[in-house]
């Protein structure tokens, strides 16, 4: 039977022991509350940082619709000098061809010279052997070079190829360079004669070289009335859903889930038609800043889009918007302070009947 202080000792180990795994426990425990926490965290901010990241795309995208006028203003306007091209004449690049190999060396095939006492015995007692292995490295050596002549006249002749190819190919292209440029004069020589073809290409080379942001369309049609010197421009505008429906993102905590913030109706309505606005203004500008009043004294702008009539099912192109200036009044304008918008309803813009 074991005396009272043993018993005693054992009990007060096993309490220790006892306090200490539950000492661990809870550092355990706090440990993957803490590890928790910090994941928690760390989705929390990523959730955060994923709405800031959309809502700076339509951001972005909104200001790329408000500046589709003014981003335009400072550029120079086209000419028919810009249609003029140059042609490409790059250096010939030879490559590899360029470079022709060196060929043998005798010293690679020699057999080696004796030294010493044994290069003294070679003079007096020159031996059948040693001149057998001399006569085997010449014929080696020459066979070298013949194979090495034959390379190098193939080199030279694929090099010869190489270059009338080359001047062949440039030759080309300054032909084909000048047959533009005299395309190009011949047409600016029937520009100034207000020949009504001609005036309507190169407006349509001033719309073509427009540069709008991704997703807009790309279609107009041309015509000049050589009498009252006036361009008319049929113009594909973009659809309302161009105007993002939604000013942004916001991450909810509650429901862990990102949701878009809402356009108001009334706010998508009003962008859509200051950009349609700003369209209409960016085509006067253009082709007005490209083109003398001798040939052009008026530009006129219709804006249609590409939709379907929800009654027949067959596709339609109602027109939205028509604009008209003289030069004399739109030359006048600050563009760049304008709201286009109020600006084309003072260059007496309407909605088509």
């Amino acid at each position: 039977m074991p005396r009272s202080g043993n018993a005693s000792d054992w009990q007060d180990r096993m309490a220790a022991q006892r306090q200490e795994a539950e000492q661990l426990a809870a550092e355990r425990g706090q440990q993957v509350r803490d590890r928790a926490k910090v994941r928690q965290q760390e989705h929390l901010e990523a959730q955060q940082e994923a709405a800031a990241e959309q809502t700076a795309a339509v951001q972005e995208q909104v200001k790329s619709l408000e500046e589709v006028l003014t981003s335009v203003l400072p550029l120079p306007p086209m000419s028919f000098e810009r249609l003029m091209v140059t042609a490409r004449t790059p250096p010939f690049d030879p490559g590899p061809l360029g470079t022709a190999d060196p060929g043998p060396d005798w010293s690679d095939f020699a057999p080696a010279e004796r030294t010493g006492l044994a290069r003294f015995l070679k003079f007096l007692h020159a031996t059948r052997r040693f001149k057998r292995q001399t006569a085997q490295a010449r014929d080696r050596f020459e066979a070298a070079k013949t194979e090495h002549q034959q390379h190098e006249e193939q080199r030279q002749q694929k090099l010869a190829v190489a270059r009338a190819k080359y001047h062949k190919k440039l030759t080309e292209a300054r032909a084909q360079a000048a047959a533009r440029n005299a395309y190009v004069a011949s047409r600016q020589s029937a520009f100034t004669a207000r020949e009504a073809e001609s005036v309507a290409w190169f407006a349509r080379c001033v719309l073509k070289a427009s540069r709008y942001p991704d997703g807009f369309p790309h279609e107009y049609q041309v015509t000049y009335d050589r009498q009252t010197r006036r361009v008319a421009v049929e113009f594909e505008l973009p659809p309302r859903d161009m105007v993002p429906p939604v000013r942004g993102y916001r991450y909810v905590k509650a429901r862990d889930a990102i949701e878009p913030v809402p356009r108001p109706e009334d706010e998508i309505s009003e962008r859509y038609e200051r950009l349609i606005s700003a369209i209409a203004l960016r085509t006067l500008h253009e082709v007005f800043s490209a083109t003398s009043p001798d040939v052009i004294r008026a530009v006129s702008f219709t804006g249609y889009v590409s939709t379907t009539d929800q009654a027949t099912g067959k596709p339609v192109r109602p027109h939205l918007l028509t604009a008209s200036a003289e030069r004399p009044a739109f030359e006048n304008l600050v563009l760049a302070e304008v709201d286009p918008t109020a600006c084309l309803a003072r260059l007496g813009a309407g909605t088509p009947a």
